[in-house]
């Protein structure tokens, strides 16, 4: 038997592909597209209450109540006409849940078990485009939301109440603005005075720790 080492064949080392260069391409857009503002159909108006809340609708057929959606709940006061309506939109599809005025005939019911719950009728609900008469029911978050937004549709109901009558309108927008700024404002303050109080009894307990001490 040889002691040789067989030889073998080397592998032929592959050639490198050749790649054209592609040309620098450039397409014109057979169409030129221009920015369209999108309007709300509330640039005439001014908010001046909004209150995040689930909306409900009366099924006269299925004698039971729909959920419409949940969003924020508006009341837009008209910067010519001075009457206020209710708007409201779904979150994040921000189609219309609730269209309609505020008319005299509209009083707010507490919904039965519920002390964040109102229930009123609506005789030309507008939210799916024809006028539809609707009973509604709004669920806000708790019961100070609730008796807020009661006393803001009050006002707003009175108001357009004396514009029918050709009387002076409310200053809507002062007074609610005001009561949305604080309402904002109020959770971070509290906040702020629970930490500082916390702080002081800390201080206090540390204090009186001390004084066993130093008598002990």
């Amino acid at each position: 038997m040889s002691d040789e080492i067989p030889k073998t064949t080397p592998v032929a080392a592959e050639a490198p592909e050749e790649v054209e260069a592609s040309a620098d391409v450039h397409f014109e857009p057979l169409v030129k597209l221009e920015e369209v503002e999108v309007k709300t159909l509330e640039e005439d108006e001014t908010p001046v209450f909004k209150m995040r809340a689930k909306l409900f609708r009366f099924s006269k057929p299925d004698s039971e109540w729909k959920e419409r959606g949940t969003g924020d709940v508006k009341l837009l006061l008209h910067k010519k006409k001075h009457t206020v309506r209710v708007l409201m939109r779904r979150d994040k599809t921000l189609k219309i849940c609730a269209n309609h005025l505020i008319t005299e005939d509209m009083t707010l019911s507490p919904n039965i078990g519920s002390e964040r719950s109102w229930v009123w009728n609506v005789a030309a609900d507008i939210a799916d485009g024809e006028p539809k008469q609707e009973l509604l029911a709004i669920r806000l978050a708790n019961a100070d939301n609730a008796q807020l937004f009661k006393k803001k549709f009050n006002e707003a109901r009175e108001n357009n109440v004396k514009v029918k009558r050709g009387e002076d309108p409310l200053d809507l927008t002062s007074s609610i603005t005001e009561a949305g700024t604080k309402q904002e404002e109020a959770a971070p303050k509290k906040a702020e005075e629970a930490k500082t109080e916390e702080k002081k009894a800390e201080e206090t307990k540390a204090d009186e720790k001390k004084a066993e001490e130093a008598t002990a």
